[in-house]
């Protein structure tokens, strides 16, 4: 009979679908790469599951990162979905905020239409204050009066986002007890974002509610794929994994949590590098994220726009641009340009000798000679090269250049669009980048790594072990938890020691639920605390840890000292407590992956690279697994499932851990 022995990490993407395995025992690894199936996600997964010859006996745990939820939120593709707000704001996400989409452009629409349209939209008699207090208590009736309305719009989900509710969420729970059984799915905005802003609160529980079948019905499929029980879990976006129960009522949390698994295996490398600036670097099929970690942790976000709405959530600030190895490669009145738009899975690259008819950054990459010709891709893709030239050669015609000449071009842009991302992390928050290692993974990160460091001026590149399943080795490698924030306002000025420590059990009690449930000891749980704080006259405000005992004078002058080292100053003034964030965590118990095993002895291999600079150059292929000291550029490094392109002047050295340190040879 199998032993449930085995860790399972997938990532799901755009193109592929990543899996690592490790033993628990004895920490072998195996790592496979299987075409993604949009319309299928579950089946994808358990072809990955099966590639590395497992099946669901074997498994102990299986964590998963997904952009599901991301791709039907920013496609639109959403079921039939209610609003049901205090009357007179029934047009708050039509209202929204007075920004424009595109300040300078007017043949754009201004706003992104709402989520829910108008006739779909209900404005309930009632209304509690800021404080919490009842202004208008919600009466029998007026549920009756709802409930007949949504008994005729035929609505999937709803959801219920009223009036300072995060203050007091009386009217909510009690509208969720009558509603119960009258609608598949309810979601409320105490639950989803309990925090001010009513546009934001709003939008972020429209989102949710929306999202609620969509991820019910796959999640459900899942469980009965694989009953693991507490064993299957998800990935979200604030680095951490959580049960499938939490998520059903908050599937948000899974929104952009495919990118933040890769982010938090990153934070792990940091610390154990003891590098204390790092930039993440993952291009994938689809999209490249990147994300600032400073001293082992990553930044944190509070609000992002997907489909021109916006989503508050505590989330890992990844900032992700439509530019990955599938991203579709255009020739327009600008010039040369680089996605959003991407060829995905289906028919994919041009390359991939599966119907692809549009230019790729991968068809540009395999006419370049960075890939080799005889690879097979997911143990299913035979590149093509002669396909990728014949794809790229309209646009070299076009421009009067042979076809390499405009492949370089091609990944001239591409490199040039993510050192834009990498600006947007560092530089737009007050950061020098070129102080930053660059930690590049996914599919194609450590094939553009050493172009990107030479555009934006990076001198140390990091390619980790299993590089190219990275995301799905950090969805193992995260710690179990769950997070909560809620709006408190409180001032510092005349501190009220009884409201928070109330609140604050409040938060605490609803973190660790999830994880109590799932049959985690109360003595195995950490709670990290944090006061999101500002001056009374602000509008934002900064992430403030603390530890019990509380000390409103400690926690006022360490928020002196973060404003300060941000913004140059700080000021005497009051200062409030916006916001509390508490969460629980249980550390997670994995054995570290073994290195590469060293490769068999095999003649030495070359072919003909294309370098910007260089031309074309008789460049060695080696196997990553046989690196022992430093070598020398030109070279191509190859794994089981990723290439590392390594130029002329760079070198590359390997680490006692498996990971590759890429340097300027001068540097060196």
């Amino acid at each position: 009979m199998a032993q449930r022995d085995w860790d399972i990490g997938t990532d799901i993407g755009g193109t592929f679908t990543d899996i690592i395995a490790l033993h628990r025992l004895t920490a072998e690894r195996r790592i496979a790469k299987v075409p993604s199936r949009p319309a299928a996600p579950v089946r994808a997964m358990l072809e990955a599951l099966a590639a590395v010859g497992l099946s669901e006996p074997d498994v102990r745990r299986f964590v998963h990162g997904t952009t599901r939820v991301t791709n039907a939120l920013v496609e639109g593709r959403l079921p039939r979905t209610a609003l049901v707000v205090t009357a007179g704001f029934e047009d708050v996400l039509e209202i929204g905020r007075y920004r424009r989409q595109e300040l300078y452009r007017l043949d754009t629409p201004p706003k992104a239409p709402p989520l829910v349209p108008p006739e779909l939209c209900f404005g309930l008699r009632e209304r509690v204050g800021p404080d919490g207090a009842v202004q208008q208590p919600l009466e029998p009736a007026e549920i009756d009066r709802l409930a007949a309305w949504l008994a005729r719009q035929g609505v999937q989900s709803v959801a219920v986002c009223l009036l300072h509710s995060y203050a007091n969420p009386a009217h909510e729970r009690l509208l969720a007890e009558r509603l119960a059984g009258l609608v598949p799915h309810l979601s409320l905005s105490h639950e989803v974002n309990p925090e001010a802003r009513e546009y934001e609160r709003a939008s972020s529980t429209a989102f949710n509610a929306a999202a609620m079948p969509i991820a019910v019905e796959y999640l459900s499929e899942l469980e009965e794929k694989l009953p693991i029980g507490a064993g299957l879990q998800v990935f979200h976006s604030a680095g951490a994994m959580v049960p499938v129960p939490a998520v059903k009522r908050r599937p948000l949390v899974m929104a952009l949590s495919g990118p933040a698994a890769g982010v938090a295996a990153s934070a792990r490398i940091a610390q154990r590098l003891d590098r204390p600036r790092v930039l993440t670097f993952d291009m994938g099929g689809t999209t490249t994220d990147v994300c600032l970690i400073v001293d082992g942790a990553a930044e944190m976000a509070d609000t992002r726009m997907i489909g021109g709405r916006p989503l508050r959530q505590p989330m890992l600030a990844v900032h992700s641009i439509g530019a990955g190895g599938g991203s579709i490669v255009k020739l327009g009145p600008g010039g040369l340009s680089v996605g959003p738009e991407s060829a995905g899975s289906e028919p994919g690259p041009a390359c991939y000798g599966r119907g692809g008819t549009l230019p790729t950054i991968t068809d540009a990459n395999a006419v370049l000679g960075y890939l080799d010709p005889a690879a097979r891709l997911g143990d299913a893709i035979q590149l093509d090269v002669a396909a990728a030239r014949a794809v790229i050669a309209p646009i070299a015609e076009a421009l009067g250049m042979g076809v390499e000449e405009a492949a370089l071009g091609i990944i001239k842009v591409a490199n040039a669009a993510m050192a834009r991302a990498l600006r947007r992390v560092t530089v737009e928050r007050g950061v020098d980048g070129r102080d930053c290692s660059l930690l590049a993974f996914g599919g194609g990160g450590p094939m553009h790594a050493v172009g990107l460091a030479e555009t934006y001026g990076l001198s140390e590149i990091i390619v980790p072990a299993a590089s190219s399943a990275f995301s799905a080795l950090g969805c193992l490698a995260a710690d179990f938890s769950f997070l909560q924030q809620r709006t408190l306002r409180l001032p510092l000025d005349g501190f009220d020691a009884e409201v928070f420590a109330a609140r604050l059990a409040e938060l605490e009690a609803e973190a660790t639920a999830p994880l109590l449930a799932n049959g985690i000891a109360p003595e195995e749980i950490g709670i990290e605390r944090v006061a999101l704080m500002r001056y009374a006259a602000q509008s934002d405000s900064l992430p403030v840890p603390f530890t019990p005992p509380f000390s409103p004078e400690a926690l006022t002058e360490k928020f002196h000292r973060r404003h300060k080292a941000l913004f140059g100053y700080a000021t005497g003034e009051a200062c409030v407590i916006e916001s509390l964030r508490v969460e629980a965590r249980r550390p997670t118990e994995m054995a570290p992956p073994r290195a590469e095993a060293p490769a068999a002895p095999r003649p030495p291999r070359a072919r003909d690279c294309i370098f910007p600079g260089h031309g074309r150059v008789a460049t060695a292929i080696l196997a990553r697994g046989a690196l022992k000291d430093p070598v020398q550029g030109p070279a191509i490094i190859e794994d089981a499932w990723s290439t590392v392109v390594l130029p002329p002047a760079w070198q590359a050295a390997p680490d006692a851990e498996g990971n590759l340190l890429l340097t300027r040879s001068d540097a060196a």
